[in-house]
């Protein structure tokens, strides 16, 4: 029996063992020494490295503005771009699951922006933005083309938000196609044989059997709302004067660029577990409201 169990040990090992092995060196090592250097004053370079026990999250929470401001527009992109992004992708799901032509063509355009990298799509953009925009803008005179696109802190935060949803919102697409084709035909013929309207089996038939759809898409809008990093750098850089930097570069700029690797990993220490508990409560949330057809 020992050496049958022994056995189911190592062939358990063998399979799983690799992988649990490259996971502990690219997560979990990488995350227990960010979180050791959260107390400390390193720079990143020296070999010096200083305990400050909390020193750095006093700091924050006390005196770092730029932290503040950044976590105060990674807060109001977040909250406008999940609600866009699903809305736009939901009803692009639920339009592209009707019987017209040439729907598989037009899922694979809506899709195909989720492929190109986030960099270049926003060099792409911010082209668009600058010089598309302003050429248009003198052709048509309409004003909306000749606002300052990227320039200011408004124009800036909702160029930002156009990219972002302009390329999320295909993959979400997908997963509330899917979940839309899986909902039982019967069901919808049966609240349309009782006299419910398009809204109402939209509203009190579809979207309460699609809320695992729902729980998956607002996870993950979430998650890449907040971790924007490579549109926000592409697009304005945190400019103009911070008021577009989002909580990822603001990061990003405190560890590499200032080379103060401790004030910087206890800021992601802090983003990490703010990210979390979002993830964490909406997920419970949205679970709760699941119901089977």
């Amino acid at each position: 029996m020992n050496s049958k169990r022994t056995a189911a040990l190592i062939q358990q090992l063998v399979y799983i063992g690799p992988a649990l092995l490259f996971f502990g060196i690219t997560i979990i090592i990488p995350f227990v020494m960010g979180m050791y250097y959260s107390f400390t004053n390193w720079n990143g370079v020296s070999g010096n490295v200083e305990w400050v026990g909390l020193d750095n999250f006093v700091k924050i929470f006390t005196s770092d503005r730029a932290f503040a401001d950044s976590f105060w527009f990674t807060t109001k992109f977040t909250i406008v771009g999940v609600i866009l992004t699903n809305l736009v992708g939901f009803f692009l799901a639920y339009f592209l699951t009707k019987k017209i032509r040439g729907r598989n063509f037009l899922r694979t355009i809506f899709f195909m922006p989720n492929v190109i990298g986030g960099l270049l799509l926003g060099f792409i953009w911010q082209f668009i933005f600058i010089k598309g925009f302003a050429t248009l803008g003198d052709v048509t005179g309409l004003a909306f083309f000749q606002l300052p696109w990227l320039g200011d802190e408004v124009t800036g935060f909702w160029g930002i938000i156009l990219v972002f949803v302009w390329q999320s919102s295909g993959y979400l697409m997908i997963i509330y196609i899917a979940s839309i084709t899986n909902v039982s035909k019967e069901v919808l013929e049966a609240a349309e044989i009782d006299g419910a309207n398009r809204f109402q089996v939209l509203k009190n038939i579809m979207v309460p059997l699609i809320m695992p759809a729902v729980t998956v898409c607002l996870f993950l809008a979430i998650s890449w709302s907040f971790k924007m990093f490579d549109l926000n750098l592409s697009l304005t850089k945190g400019g103009p004067y911070g008021s577009t930097e989002s909580l990822a570069m603001n990061v990003y700029n405190e560890a590499f660029l200032n080379n103060r690797y401790g004030l910087g990993t206890a800021k992601s220490l802090i983003f990490f577990i703010v990210v979390a508990v979002i993830t964490l409560i909406q997920v419970r949330l949205t679970k709760n409201k699941e119901v089977e057809a």
